[in-house]
């Protein structure tokens, strides 16, 4: 479906890194986008930027989102938004759950409930639901992350059944390492963050996340790009950890 049988498109976690560049993308192509993020000055500057129209709002106020979803009604959704804390569940604190479960699941749980029945009712949309390798992959620490990534991947797959016979489609976008400042956002030090995992390394862009998803939803009608794992060419998932204990 191209573009142009689309005219909206919301946006979360707009600000910067891979939120910005789709929004960036999207503006490109003629959507009317609706950015929404918490950073007013830097949804400002991105609207300065691009001509999309900004909503300094957190996901998690569901008031606003109902109020913003009943005023428009979308043809195109990104749940991009997400954080993430440092940390098994071994050490984790009550607000690390709590705060990733209702950022991650909760909050793309409702605006999915809020958009979707309009796109089954007029056959029209593309849901894309920006998870990670982590949903898919065991690596050590970020246990409450990975729990809830896995859970956007279940429920990017459970949506296409509920739209079943509708030409609604949804896409889930799996990232490794990306070069954004999202390390520096867990660790609370984005220039030791951006030393350690994003320079030297041959690493995605963001605009390149959002070129993946505009070929997603570019694809013919009858294409449904349903996942799509985006890692570094020298990024390998996987392996095996085995420890020999000497008791």
């Amino acid at each position: 479906m191209p573009f142009s049988d689309y005219h909206t498109a919301l946006v979360t976690g707009a600000s910067t890194g891979i939120g910005a560049a789709i929004v960036e993308r999207f503006c490109r192509e003629g959507l009317e986008v609706h950015a929404v993020a918490r950073s007013a000055d830097l949804l400002k500057d991105l609207a300065a930027r691009t001509g999309c129209i900004p909503h300094a709002l957190d996901v998690c106020d569901l008031t606003a989102m109902t109020a913003l979803t009943q005023e428009v009604p979308f043809d195109v959704v990104v749940n991009n938004a997400g954080v993430s804390r440092k940390g098994s569940i071994l050490d984790a604190q009550v607000d690390d759950i709590d705060v990733q479960v209702e950022v991650n699941l909760q909050a793309v749980l409702h605006i999915v409930r809020l958009t979707m029945p309009g796109m089954v009712a007029r056959d029209r949309g593309h849901i894309v639901n920006i998870s990670s390798i982590a949903a898919i992959y065991n690596f050590g620490g970020n246990s409450i992350y990975h729990a809830t990534k896995a859970a956007i991947h279940a429920l990017s797959r459970q949506l296409r059944v509920d739209a079943t016979g509708r030409r609604v489609r949804i896409t889930e976008i799996c990232p490794g390492r990306v070069a954004t400042d999202i390390f520096g956002h867990v660790s609370g030090d984005v220039e030791a963050a951006r030393r350690q995992f994003i320079d030297g390394f041959e690493l995605p862009l963001p605009g390149d996340i959002a070129d993946a998803i505009a070929f997603a939803i570019a694809a013919p009608l009858a294409v449904n790009i349903s996942n799509m794992e985006i890692l570094p060419t020298l990024q390998v998932p996987g392996g095996l950890t085995t420890v020999k204990r000497d008791d």
